[in-house]
């Protein structure tokens, strides 16, 4: 199989004029399904985290690079490995910037606010919900304290780099009324910035404009 390369350069057209006076970005590409400890199905879009950590460490000891660009368009998938990479990218000491341009659902959540600056465009949308297990489940106390754990990892992800409150959080993601075979919410592009999980609606223009302006300290 090929192996895919995440990162890409970012305004490339640009890249000439800019990189003397405002430095080189590079871009993280979020996509599909995010694949953890299992392997998916073939024929199916995927993020592996083995592949993105990795550049993760290469992106932050490269010293032509200045900022990172996450663009984000997934359907979630693999708690641990989502979190993984949400706190990677947070713990980054260069400038970053996150981009939801089509999704960011159930642990894309964390990712699309682990940027320094986050921005959705207004068609995006972000899928809030609780930890789901699939496959056999022990029905013991055991179980549901593991899960409560999950869940809380989470949340406290996502509440130390948003704006939105624990208690609105907790109620989005419980809310019986909003998709029909689970609980939680969809929240579009509008709706995100407004309960304080994304910070501005914006396109690339506006990531780009955010990611130069960090990178020259202005």
């Amino acid at each position: 199989m090929k192996k895919v390369d995440f990162f890409g350069e970012a305004a490339a057209s640009e890249e000439k004029f800019c990189q003397k006076t405002r430095g080189k970005i590079r871009s993280l590409t979020v996509i599909g399904q995010i694949e953890g400890h299992s392997a998916l199905s073939e024929g199916q879009k995927v993020t592996k985290y083995e592949e993105v950590l990795p550049s993760l460490v290469a992106f932050e000891e490269d010293e032509t690079v200045s900022g990172l660009l996450v663009l984000l368009n997934t359907v979630g998938g693999d708690v641990e490995a989502g979190l993984c990479m949400a706190e990677m990218i947070a713990s980054l000491r260069k400038p970053t910037v996150s981009l939801v341009l089509g999704g960011g659902h159930s642990i894309g959540v964390p990712l699309a606010v682990s940027a320094r600056r986050s921005f959705i465009v207004p068609s995006a949308t972000l899928t809030l919900h609780p930890v789901r297990i699939n496959g056999t489940v022990i029905g013991a106390e055991q179980t549901y304290q593991y899960l409560e754990g999950v869940q809380n990892r989470i949340n406290r992800f996502i509440l130390s780099h948003s704006a939105i409150s624990k208690d609105r959080l907790r109620e989005l993601m419980t809310a019986p009324d909003q998709l029909s075979t689970d609980i939680g919410t969809v929240l579009d592009g509008y709706e995100a910035v407004s309960e304080g999980l994304i910070g501005a609606i914006g396109g690339v223009r506006e990531a780009m404009d955010t990611l130069y302006a960090m990178v020259e300290g202005i």
